[in-house]
């Protein structure tokens, strides 16, 4: 069975960063996809940033140039650096990972960016 669990929310500053992270557990053969998503109050839960494959990133475009995804293949992490917050990045982010033809969510972790 595979498992994710997202760490790393909190309440930020405006102009603040955080920096999520998904651990990812179970039996993988291997990994298509990871990926963050974000759903905030009353709206559609939304792509932030992927990595397909080994190292394509794609982005929102309301997030390039502040947010960053990475991997950590050796421990098995997702990463997402958030730099520049602003209150419109108000919302649990959840941790998605695809494999073996299925695709996983974490539970989420809650970022709320005020002053």
């Amino acid at each position: 069975q595979v498992q994710l669990v997202e760490s790393g929310g909190g309440l930020v500053q405006p102009g603040g960063s955080l920096r999520l992270s998904c651990v990812v557990s179970g039996s993988i053969f291997s990994i298509a996809a990871m990926e963050w998503y974000r759903q905030a109050p009353g709206k559609q839960r939304e792509m932030v940033a992927n990595i397909i494959g080994g190292d394509s990133t794609n982005y929102a475009d309301s997030v390039k140039g502040r947010f960053t995804i990475s991997r950590d293949n050796a421990k098995r992490t997702v990463y997402l650096q958030m730099n520049s917050l602003n209150p419109e990045d108000t919302a649990v982010y959840y941790c998605r990972v695809v494999t073996g033809g299925y695709a996983y969510w974490g539970q989420g972790t809650q970022v709320t960016v005020s002053s």
